[in-house]
């Protein structure tokens, strides 16, 4: 699989952290920063995890900050991003299965590595279960479209 993946400063550990383990897992990984813990605004590097995504550079993102939150709205900005801040288990797998997430969003303050590997394993994994959810991803497409024509 193909993941786009970037955060801020305080990311950037979780990030180095898994580049390695997504590697392992035999991801292709394209880390569109930051590429260090200098201070910087996350919104630049999440915008750029959700294009690369949109435009099929890569299959999914993965956004890192302290919090995440920052991170997933940020991403979520993108049009035709469906980023969902996870930092537990249950929640990577209904955002993939209910949600068709296409960005999966860390908070690395919050979420140790080993936990972290975790939830980007079950996010990567989980099919979209479609039926019902696709009706109510069609709606929040047709959402986008109307706040885009306004």
């Amino acid at each position: 699989m193909r993941i786009a993946i970037g955060g801020d400063h305080a990311g950037y550990p979780l990030k180095q952290h898994l580049l390695g383990v997504l590697k392992e897992w035999r991801h292709d990984v394209d880390d569109l920063g930051t590429h260090s813990e200098d201070p910087v605004d996350y919104p630049i590097y999440c915008a750029a995890v959700g294009r690369a995504v949109t435009r099929g550079d890569a299959e999914v993102g993965i956004v890192l900050g302290g919090s995440g939150q920052g991170e997933q709205i940020s991403a979520n900005k993108v049009r035709g991003v469906r980023a969902a801040l996870c930092n537990d288990l249950y929640t990577a797998r209904m955002a993939r299965s209910h949600n068709d997430a296409n960005v999966l969003s860390i908070g690395a303050r919050i979420v140790a590595a080993e936990l972290a590997d975790e939830i980007a394993h079950i996010f990567l994994s989980t099919p979209f279960d479609g039926g019902r959810h696709a009706r109510r991803i069609a709606e929040i497409a047709a959402i986008e479209t109307e706040e885009a024509d306004r």
